[in-house]
């Protein structure tokens, strides 16, 4: 089936690699010619383990450009493009409408296209996309068949080509079989798992055929914003439970296995921390209630998660300050940027807030990350950090490490070699990732969440 997706950010790239692989042939589209350039060559434009060997295994069925081609024939179109957040917290759609107009310039007569909103877009999107391409297709008297259709995605960054090809299930939201049936016939090898597996993102065992969802692309739309809204609940209420652990002197982790084996309840999200960042909880938790406002309708549970996230990472700065009594003159060094480990993305980085408020409190910072520096060192030059080049240079002259980033090498870290390098013995683990018992033993004051 011709695919083309516009926009090649996180859930455009993997999306169109997938489909790429999986047999579809696909033109991805994005305005900067640099990233085009870049995925021509072979070059993943994003860290995301398995994509750049997938891009390159199914190069043949994929095409780059900066430019939306003719849309004829029968086809599907993706509207992957960035909705970053309004002043009011509702999601800003100026993209979104952008890629729909231009969508709507290039269908060519006799065209029997899905339009497929695959951004996270608010309720009533299709609707509104919908309506975009009807009057410009009305004003230039062309005559086809377009539908549009809400199908959301439901990747997590770091594992994101698995999540694209071995999804729990896959979601259309639309209002006409034909609509549906299309994107059916496109999804139809992931539903039916009749590819061969790559290599770099195996199947899981006793993997189950994922189900498919059909519904009205408003339920489609709402079921997005409800999953991200109770997964960042979930994390901020087993982080609340941390800070009353820590006061009656309970492990948070037992607390979590524990309660985690309840199948009602299950072990995923159940990791306390510095708390949930990156792009999709904050912005989708805020858009959620703008769109709930709008309705005059309060949303109580979701706004106290959002608000447990926040005091989450203050948290960790005022559990620094209990142990260093001042922070002003000591050197802090921070284990990982990214918000979350096998990613680059630094989008509301938490490691971003630690820097912010040590930097105010008068803290010398240093920083490590096996993957995100070279983005940290783009997108925010004016950092006040020193960047170093493995965890033992980091540890030079430190009166404390703070594990930030989940990043699965920070669980094999030298810490002897880093505790000889050290100024001080602090090692606080805001991602409760390190075994507490190997920390002391190298000589190390381990303090985690919630234990």
């Amino acid at each position: 089936m011709n695919v083309t997706i516009i926009g090649t950010g996180y859930v455009g790239l993997t999306t169109g690699v997938a489909l790429a692989y999986l047999g579809h042939r696909v033109t991805c589209v994005d305005k900067n010619p640099r990233i085009v350039e870049r995925l021509a060559k072979g070059e993943a434009t994003i860290h995301e383990p398995g994509l750049e060997e997938l891009l390159r295994r199914a190069a043949s069925h994929l095409r780059f450009q900066t430019a939306i081609p003719d849309l004829k024939g029968q086809g599907v179109v993706f509207i992957a493009v960035g909705t970053p957040t309004k002043h009011n917290g509702d999601a800003d759609l100026q993209y979104v409408d952008a890629a729909a107009k231009e969508v709507a310039e290039r269908i060519q007569p006799g065209a029997r296209l899905v339009v497929v909103n695959k951004s996270t877009v608010p309720i009533g999107s299709a609707r509104h996309v919908e309506g975009i391409i009807r009057r410009s297709l009305e004003g230039r008297g062309t005559e086809a068949q377009v539908w549009v259709a809400s199908n959301p995605e439901f990747l997590a960054e770091g594992r994101a080509m698995h999540d694209t090809l071995y999804p729990d299930r896959v979601v259309i939201g639309a209002d006409d079989p034909a609509a549906v049936g299309l994107l059916h016939d496109l999804y139809a090898p992931l539903l039916e798992q009749t590819f061969a597996p790559p290599v770099e993102t195996p199947r899981p065992e006793r993997y189950a055929l994922p189900p498919l969802i059909t519904t009205t692309p408003t339920s489609a739309e709402l079921t997005k914003y409800a999953a991200n809204a109770f997964l960042a609940t979930k994390i901020s209420f087993i982080n609340e439970f941390s800070r009353l652990a820590e006061h009656v002197g309970a492990d948070i982790t037992e607390v979590a296995r524990a309660i985690g084996l309840d199948t009602r309840i299950g072990p995923k999200f159940l990791q306390a921390g510095i708390g949930w960042g990156g792009s999709c909880f904050g912005k989708d938790t805020r858009a959620i209630l703008a769109t709930a406002k709008s309705y005059d309708y309060a949303m109580p549970i979701v706004e106290s998660a959002i608000l447990v996230n926040e005091r989450q990472r203050l948290h960790v700065i005022d559990k620094l300050q209990r142990h260093l009594k001042v922070l002003r003159g000591t050197t802090v060094g921070l284990l990982g940027l990214a918000f979350k480990g096998n990613t680059d993305d630094l989008r509301d980085a938490p490691a971003l807030t630690l820097i912010e408020h040590l930097h105010e409190r008068g803290a010398v910072i240093k920083v490590h990350d096996p993957v995100a520096m070279d983005n940290a060192r783009r997108l925010y030059p004016e950092l006040p950090v020193t960047y170093c080049c493995d965890p033992e240079a980091l540890a030079a002259g430190c009166d404390a490490l703070v594990v930030v980033t989940d990043w699965p090498e920070y669980t094999r870290l030298p810490l002897g070699a880093m505790k000889a390098r050290m100024k001080g013995e602090l090692l606080l683990d805001a991602r409760n990732l390190l075994n507490p018992e190997s920390a002391r033993e190298a000589g190390l004051t381990y303090v985690g969440i919630g234990r």
